[in-house]
């Protein structure tokens, strides 16, 4: 078995991940274990923007308001008001280290996304921010030899002894194993876990896998029940779906159904740019009405190939013209509000584990994350986490050799019970909820558990992930946010500020 020594283990290679291992290399060497390759993240497929209060008619105190308001009563105030006067120097260090956001003449070109009061969304080459964002990281990386980037290197589990975090087990693309032990610290960096559910816009590699991991090393976990389904993924049978931003609702985009009503006014007073979850339900609500939908994008013109160009291509390809024709659309899981949770610094329930990023519960999305926010909570606590975990002293580790992970064998039934994961938690923890599905849903995992066989990490990360999910689900009786329950429809004042730590 391989023995990695090094100073710093971080685990993922999305915004937060990377950003992590620059502030980390300044103290020591940095290890970055990615499952795929390093463009393989959800950072990297972020399409709308990156949001920060640098326009003119904007500040961090509206800013901090409208992610308050989008989180119904579930944010820590605290952190958001850290993230968002964080948020102009993070835009700032992005910029001097080479991100092209888009301009308008001399000034940067701002957009709204639904729930924003103001413009305050940067993007990059229209709606390729995220892709932008983490290619100018990955080369600053370049230029780091204190960085070591570890590909199509999956993580099995973390390495604790005495009450603290050691280290990882992981396998190499040849399954084999590898003890990474870490002197100073770990950081799981993992990203999201839209792969659990059916329709997802999520990459293929966001198994939920650090949700997992930390479980299973008895770290709390905390939120997992809110989940935000983006309303408007291409309607086209492909895993992950692709997503067509909100931004093309900020640019005028209106949603119809298949009768061409603009139905949107029935359902909110913002029509077209209330916040996620509204839209999600309203579609959801017409659906199940029989109404296909779509998105009728016609009015922003010959506008949209220059201000979508992605967006443009991907629709191209499956035959659809923006300009002239309706894009058909429906809801996908795309980010979770909740996972593994952290203090300001990043810090965890055990000592020497970090955690930021999606996989993390900063408490700044609270029950439903404001447009844009990701990538920017993602930058800024990285920054956090960097500052205090280097300034530990060095510790040392033993291997124990019953941590040599298993290696499996059969990726076709893997792939079988993955797809049976993928369908129960659609069915049963999906956009509409309710306690007779939720202990179903639990059953029929708990049943799929049984067929497990050593080795399938990725098939157990998404079981007990899902798992995770549907637990929290259960106990929350109301809805609230990203979080719907048709047997608890209202939003309880009680249930304010409550949060169920797993």
């Amino acid at each position: 078995m391989n023995r990695v020594v090094t100073d710093y283990i971080v685990v993922g290679s999305g915004i937060a991940g990377l950003t992590t291992a620059l502030f980390l290399a300044k103290t020591g060497k940095v290890a970055v274990l990615t499952k795929a390759r390093e463009v393989e993240s959800n950072s990297f497929r972020a399409q709308g923007g990156i949001a920060a209060a640098v326009g003119e008619k904007d500040s961090p105190e509206l800013h901090l308001r409208d992610t308050l308001r989008t989180g119904a009563d579930l944010c820590n105030p605290e952190s958001v008001d850290l993230m968002v006067r964080m948020a102009p120097k993070t835009i700032k260090m992005l910029i001097d280290w080479g991100t092209p956001f888009d301009k308008s003449g001399n000034q940067y070109a701002l957009a709204r996304e639904g729930a924003h009061s103001v413009s305050r969304i940067l993007r990059v080459h229209g709606d390729s921010t995220g892709a932008g964002i983490t290619s100018t990281l990955l080369r600053q990386l370049a230029h780091q030899p204190d960085i070591e980037v570890k590909t199509h290197t999956m993580v099995a589990d973390l390495i604790v002894t005495d009450g603290v975090c050691r280290g990882v087990t992981a396998l190499d693309a040849d399954q084999h194993p590898t003890v990474y032990l870490a002197q100073k610290g770990v950081v799981l960096a993992t990203g999201g876990c839209g792969q659990v559910f059916r329709y997802t816009t999520n990459d293929l590699v966001a198994t939920g896998d650090g949700f997992a991991i930390a479980h299973r090393a008895g770290v709390w976990l905390m939120d997992m029940e809110f989940v935000q389904f983006h309303p408007t993924a291409l309607a086209v049978e492909t895993n992950p779906m692709f997503l067509i931003s909100e931004a093309v609702r900020g640019e005028g985009a209106v949603l119809v159904n298949d009768l061409g009503e603009a139905f949107m006014k029935r359902y909110h007073e913002w029509k077209d740019l209330a916040p996620r979850d509204v839209v999600s339900k309203a579609i959801y609500a017409e659906m199940q009405q029989g109404r296909n939908i779509y998105l009728d994008a016609t009015k922003i013109g010959q506008h949209f190939k220059n201000r979508f160009p992605k967006i443009y291509d991907a629709c191209g390809k499956m035959g659809i013209d923006p300009v002239h024709d309706l894009i058909p659309v429906r809801p996908a899981a795309h980010f979770i509000m909740g996972g593994i949770r952290t203090d300001s610094y990043g810090r965890t329930s055990l000592p020497r584990l970090f955690a930021c990023g999606e996989v993390a519960c900063t408490g700044v999305h609270g029950a439903n994350r404001l447009a844009s926010n990701s990538l920017l909570e993602g930058a800024v606590f990285a920054q956090r986490v960097a500052a205090r975990l280097s300034a530990y002293e060095d510790q040392t580790a033993d291997v124990d050799p019953s941590l040599i992970p298993d290696v499996c064998t059969d990726r076709q039934d893997e792939e079988k019970i993955k797809n049976k994961i993928r369908q129960i938690v659609w069915d049963h923890a999906g956009i509409i909820r309710s306690s007779d599905g939720l202990k179903e849903g639990l059953s029929k995992l708990e049943q799929l558990s049984a067929k497990l066989l050593p080795g399938m990490f990725e098939s157990r990360n998404m079981l007990t992930t899902a798992q995770l999910i549907m637990k929290a689900a259960l106990w929350r009786e109301e809805s609230r946010g990203g979080h719907y329950r048709y047997d608890y429809p209202e939003t309880v004042p009680a249930w304010a500020g409550k949060h169920k730590v797993i």
